[in-house]
């Protein structure tokens, strides 16, 4: 087999594609922690419900941003092709 470096490029760029799209593992495990944990608040305390669900769907938005920035750069390594002639 022959590689060119334009292959090269193309290969690491889908093999970086699929581990940032990994990111995503940790994003669903610790949004599915705080849901569990404000279940388990609110169980506790129903009072208090509203302020722990503004609290969790905060820190939810905020572990959401590390699952987007990987899709992000996943599709830029995918479809973003800078050797291209």
């Amino acid at each position: 087999m022959n590689f060119n470096s334009i292959d090269l490029v193309h290969a690491f760029s889908a093999l970086g594609a699929g581990v940032a799209v990994c990111s995503g593992i940790g994003t669903g495990i610790g949004q599915g922690n705080a849901a569990g944990m404000a279940a388990q608040a609110v169980g506790r305390n129903p009072g208090a419900k509203g302020d722990i669900m503004s609290t969790m769907l905060l820190g939810q938005a905020v572990a959401e941003t590390t699952g987007l920035y990987g899709l992000v750069v996943a599709l830029l390594l995918m479809f973003v092709k800078p050797f291209d002639k």
